[in-house]
């Protein structure tokens, strides 16, 4: 077991696998992951299953059977993901036992093409939960305005929910709105509250991309130096932290916790760091606190492996350091809700690309399979 890996684990924050291929189940290597790199969860998106299906020749077998049972490409883009995912849901079930469900979870998106639907959002996550079959499983869900009440549904019939595509502060409060809502439907409905989990993705390198892009298109002014760079996906995600422990706490979230209800823990993404000038760890090491998630792609895993620093928590103590980074950025011009609804839109165009190169390059193959 790696020290660095396990001083972050004992700090409490739980370290899942931002990637999955059918590679990875066949080869053992996730298994290998989770005994020798204390990853205990796993989160996929469309862009990890469009690479796992472009690279991979594991895959064409099954291929070949839905093409000669005539399978559409949406079956099979369907059938595909839900098997990989519902492998690795086998894969991490010891973990997800050992640690009362908490961890040992693996994650698959809705149709990132239903992210404005807030009906179809809520038919295909039942539909997902109900494919994959396995308790482990937690539905992706956007973290759009439609996808508040889409949380609120899914979470009042009792499945587990991450939602993804948090990037701002007044958006993850309506996602935590939207999860006690839920809980709350689902108390009304008769389920079991200490089944039902959540995370909440909260992207951080992605602040930074738009917000350095900004700052460095600035020719005069405050916005010229060089130290606002750099920090805000920090401080927006330890100001996200000091809000979610806000929310989760007083008469309202007691009286759920009495019936079971878990904490929608924060799960740090967009990890990778995209600029070589940082710290390649930085999104791990700057927000260590405990109750937290963070899911790293194998690179940044590797990076924390081998210098990642632990220092404590990294959180709490620098509330009054990141709100005034955010207020510096905004004196030099950065407007902090036009950065956040850039994101939101990119953020659902690139997954809705990734999907339609996945589906693209799956139909070849299955006409191909079929000639």
């Amino acid at each position: 077991m790696n020290d660095r890996l396990k001083a972050l684990a004992d700090a409490g924050v739980s370290i899942w696998l931002d990637d999955l291929s059918r590679e990875r189940l066949e080869t053992g290597n996730l298994a290998d992951l989770v005994k020798n790199s204390n990853v205990v969860g796993v989160t996929t998106n469309p862009a990890i299953f469009q690479a796992a299906l472009a690279e991979g020749e594991r895959y064409d077998a099954q291929v070949r059977e839905l093409a000669a049972a005539g399978a559409d490409v949406d079956k099979a883009t369907q059938s595909i993901t839900t098997d990989d995912v519902r492998e690795a849901c086998k894969v991490m079930r010891p973990v997800f036992d050992a640690t009362d469900g908490v961890d040992g979870r693996v994650s698959i998106e809705v149709s990132p093409g239903f992210a404005h639907d807030t009906d179809e959002t809520v038919k295909e996550a039942a539909e997902l939960w109900k494919i994959v079959g396995e308790p482990n499983v937690l539905i992706k869900i956007p973290g759009t305005p439609e996808g508040w009440p889409a949380i609120t549904e899914t979470i009042g019939a009792g499945i587990s929910v991450n939602v993804t595509l948090i990037f701002g502060l007044e958006q993850y409060r309506n996602v935590m709105e939207a999860y006690v809502s839920g809980l709350e439907k689902a108390l009304d409905n008769g389920h079991d509250l200490a089944d039902i989990h959540s995370v909440a993705s909260f992207f951080v390198s992605r602040v930074d991309s738009e917000i350095d892009k900004r700052l460095e298109a600035t020719t005069e002014g405050p916005g010229t130096d060089p130290d606002l760079r750099g920090k805000a996906g920090v401080a927006n995600a330890r100001l996200a932290f000091q809000m979610y422990e806000e929310f989760f706490s007083g008469a309202r979230w007691e009286k759920l916790e009495a019936e079971g209800a878990r904490k929608q823990r924060p799960l740090w993404a967009s990890t990778g760091v995209k600029n070589p000038d940082y710290d390649d760890t930085m999104y791990v090491v700057d927000l260590v606190v405990e109750d937290t998630v963070n899911t790293m792609p194998e690179k940044t895993l590797d990076a924390v492996a081998d210098h990642g620093e632990v220092r404590g928590d990294r959180i709490r103590p620098f509330y009054d350091d990141a709100a005034a980074h955010m207020a510096a950025l905004a004196e030099a011009g950065i407007d902090y809700d036009e950065v956040i609804e850039v994101l939101i839109k990119e953020g659902v165009d690139k997954f809705v690309v990734a999907w339609d190169e996945l589906q693209t390059t799956l139909s070849a193959s299955l006409e191909a399979a079929r000639a």
